[in-house]
């Protein structure tokens, strides 16, 4: 009798272990994904998985996916706080018909709280994707030295970067940082933000949007800061700022290209939108400026050189204090 006591004990304890083990492996903090990998695998070093979505379910909150080798590694949808990190290789995504990277952690319990780091990626929409990333729950969504490419696949609605930030429940409040990234090649916006509850805080720098519709599109509840970036032979407007709801608009542009773009270089659209420009150069657009309610206030040191029509600032002057 004793002797078979410890025996269950023994087996019971060994069950105990291996599920421990097993939920640990499931939940690693680094995971890695290899182009001859296998999302049958634990996503270590040594047995890496296929795909980003093979991977995700096998990374803790706050972990790291990381590629080991070139490779295509499927689109995917983020719940969690987690960076992707394809450095020291090509990592790609391609995203045919669908959207790139989903981040939407509205189900996750902890709505609006997720931050997640996308970098060295390139997302290709192969002509006919939806949204490179599409970001409509979370706290905060940095992308990093990232290429996105060829999403035209509806529309005017086949943007590069898309935030909405709709979801109930949430704190309401979203960031996006943009560094060092190239998006062109989309039927609609480069980079398109709106939000109809609370703040979206836009922070882009040494970036460029070329051949969208519009390079960069801030609406209803955008702050947003622009530095170091180039915004150029977009179809409409290199940054349009508008708004349509009670929610404030303001972006601040420094030290910014914006040129070649079919229809204006800045569109100050409906509502009280708010673009103030310092150290700009605006130039070979169709209106360097097109006023359509809104406000654009300069600091007095950019300059407008061969636009089709040249409109000048119609807010407020501002300069050192």
């Amino acid at each position: 009798m004793k002797k078979t006591r410890f025996t269950i004990k023994a087996l019971a304890f060994l069950v105990f272990t291996l599920a421990f083990a097993s939920a640990a492996q499931a939940q690693a903090s680094r995971t890695w994904v290899s182009g001859t990998g296998d999302d049958a695998n634990p996503c270590s070093r040594t047995a890496p998985c296929k795909t980003f979505a093979g991977a995700i379910s096998k990374t803790a909150d706050q972990g790291e996916i990381d590629c080991i080798d070139p490779g295509g590694f499927g689109t995917v949808t983020i719940t969690k706080s987690i960076t992707i990190d394809g450095g020291g290789t090509f990592a790609s995504i391609l995203a045919a018909g669908t959207n790139g990277v989903n981040v939407n952690d509205s189900g996750s319990g902890a709505p609006g709280t997720k931050v997640v780091s996308l970098r060295n990626l390139s997302i290709n929409g192969f002509g006919t994707g939806l949204v490179g990333i599409s970001y409509t729950s979370a706290h905060t969504l940095h992308v990093e030295n990232c290429v996105i490419f060829g999403f035209k696949g509806s529309g005017g609605n086949s943007h590069g970067i898309k935030v909405a930030l709709t979801a109930a429940g949430t704190p309401g409040n979203g960031e996006l940082t943009v560094k060092d990234t190239q998006i062109r090649d989309c039927t609609g916006d480069g980079i398109n933000t709106t939000s109809t509850s609370g703040v979206v805080s836009v922070s882009i720098n040494n970036s460029r949007t070329e051949k969208c519709a519009n390079g960069m599109h801030f609406s209803n509840g955008t702050v947003g800061a622009v530095r170091d970036s180039l915004m150029n032979l977009n179809s409409n407007a290199g940054l349009v700022a508008d708004k349509t709801s009670a929610q404030a608009v303001v972006v601040d542009v420094e030290r910014c290209v914006i040129a070649l773009n079919t229809t204006a270089g800045i569109q100050a659209g409906g509502g009280t939108s708010v673009t103030r420009l310092s150290n700009s150069f605006v130039v070979q657009n169709g209106n360097s400026i097109l006023l359509a309610g809104g406000t654009v206030d300069s600091g007095g040191n950019n300059r407008f050189v061969g636009n089709t029509t040249n409109t000048n600032p119609n807010g407020t002057a501002f300069g050192p204090v």
